[in-house]
């Protein structure tokens, strides 16, 4: 994407997300000049391109149907009302009527279940309100690319369809990777369509087009998980989580380095994540890459093998699907101060204690570690505010300590096994733990039981767990 281009973005991106929201009227003429502007510059195609991919990222619950009538109501309106012989109240008039219709209970266009509040707002309050609506990362993505010949066969039959379609499917289920990567992914997934099924050899065309933005597709993927993570913590919860993961996977690092590419990755996301620069994650992640092998590929093999790979984006993969190390024997850690508790800035105190415990608990999923130093930090925040922090400290720690210690038997008999063995063997193993603990259930159920904890297994015994799903999940 050119600096013109990316210029164009920067300026749809605000657009594009309010336009069928009713602006404040003052703003009415300046809104229609930028973007009969940009229209014009884009030209109609990439304008309703660029459409698609910000209403089925900004509404990825929507439906297909419903995120194509908003943008084929859009577009129409763009085009309409830009027209140099439109009635000047052309776009005034089709605007305000489609923001009407927006909060109408039939209406065709995708909901929020926050949509009915802000429309009982009115102008620039609901304006404001709907463009701040957002949806919770989709966790679990359920595009699934077809075949080659299901792509052109579906190209050939209507090429405008299939585009619409596969924009509204990726950009709906990656719609937290940066709008740069999308918007870049998807145009070049639509120009390898268009050249590989119109080729003599589509299949060699295909291989030979995908081998090429092989790092542009990785990093898209791999920048929506990170950046669905980030959307979910935050910047405090993020930078714990990572510490938690650095402290898994190389028991070793000293706790002042894994603090430090803790932070880095994190600023990497908080600038990134949201940021309309093109380059931005792929410059930051290669600069985080290097200060991880800087640090860390001296202390483990892992690390050593990882960054020993011919890109970042490659490093990064290796280092982002590591498994925690093995359990070290260390030796017993001096557990903090009431005083350092509450006298520490950023809870430096809690940070060790936590990475401490991290690092000789790997088999423990940084989800529920992270889930759990929420729990803590707000019985230690709480008493650090009380009229007597430190006896407010001596009733608590205990009960909290004996709370974390239950909490940790039942994650490492939860997930402990999963790591250790294969899924079959995994699923052996609990079978015969049920039967032995449930002598009197019967096969059927006990079978249930199974699914059920290696459904719940596979998706919360990982490294890098999707939060929102686990953090749901009840430790039983």
């Amino acid at each position: 994407m050119n600096s013109s281009n990316l210029r164009i973005m920067k300026v749809l991106v605000l657009l594009l997300s309010v336009t069928f929201i009713q602006a404040d009227y003052r703003g009415r003429d300046y809104e229609k000049s930028k973007v009969c502007k940009e229209f014009a510059n884009l030209g109609k195609d990439d304008f309703r391109s660029l459409s698609f991919v910000l209403y089925s990222r900004k509404f990825p619950s929507g439906t297909f149907e419903q995120v194509k009538a908003l943008v084929n109501e859009v577009v129409s309106l763009t085009e309409t009302c830009c027209d140099v012989n439109a009635d000047p109240n052309c776009y005034d008039t089709r605007t305000s009527e489609l923001s009407a219709k927006s909060c109408e209970k039939d209406a065709p266009y995708p909901k929020h279940p926050e949509t009915d509040k802000c429309c009982t707002f009115e102008g620039l309050e609901r304006k404001l309100c709907m463009a701040a609506l957002t949806h919770p990362p989709q966790e679990f993505p359920t595009y699934v690319e077809p075949t080659n010949n299901e792509i052109c066969d579906s190209f050939r039959m209507d090429p405008r369809g299939f585009a619409d379609e596969f924009l509204y499917e990726y950009s709906s289920n990656y719609g937290q990777a940066p709008l740069p990567l999308l918007v870049s992914y998807t145009r070049n997934y639509l120009s390898m369509v268009g050249t590989c099924c119109t080729s003599a050899n589509p299949t060699a065309c295909f291989l030979a087009e995908r081998l090429q933005n092989k790092h542009l597709s990785l990093l898209t993927t791999m920048s929506n998980r990170v950046c669905s993570q980030f959307a979910v913590y935050g910047m405090k919860k993020t930078r714990f989580s990572y510490i938690v993961k650095y402290a898994q996977k190389v028991p070793t690092a000293a706790l002042e380095d894994v603090v430090e590419l803790a932070e880095d990755m994190t600023n990497v996301l908080s600038d990134c994540c949201n940021s309309i620069l093109e380059d931005c994650m792929a410059n930051e992640l290669a600069d985080h890459t290097v200060k991880v092998c800087e640090k860390l590929s001296t202390k483990d093999k892992r690390f050593e093998h990882c960054c020993g790979e011919s890109s970042p984006m490659d490093i990064f993969l290796c280092i982002y699907s590591m498994p925690a190390a093995q359990a070290l024997k260390l030796s017993e850690f001096i557990k903090p101060s009431h005083e350092e508790i509450c006298s520490t800035e950023n809870n430096k105190a809690l940070d060790r204690y936590m990475y401490e415990q991290s690092r000789r608990k790997p088999n423990i999923p940084e989800v529920f570690v992270t889930k759990l130093h929420g729990l803590m930090f707000k019985v230690m925040s709480d008493c650090c505010k009380s009229v007597e922090p430190e006896a407010c400290l001596r009733s608590q720690r205990p009960l909290a300590r004996n709370e974390m210690a239950l909490f940790f038997t039942k994650a490492e008999e939860l997930c402990g096994d999963f790591s250790q063995h294969t899924f079959t063997e995994y699923k052996k193993r609990l079978t015969e733990h049920f039967k032995t603990k449930f002598p009197e259930t019967n096969s059927k159920i006990i079978k249930e039981m199974v699914e059920n904890r290696t459904d719940f297994a596979s998706k919360c015994c990982l490294m890098n767990s999707p939060p929102l799903y686990c953090n749901t999940q009840e430790l039983i």
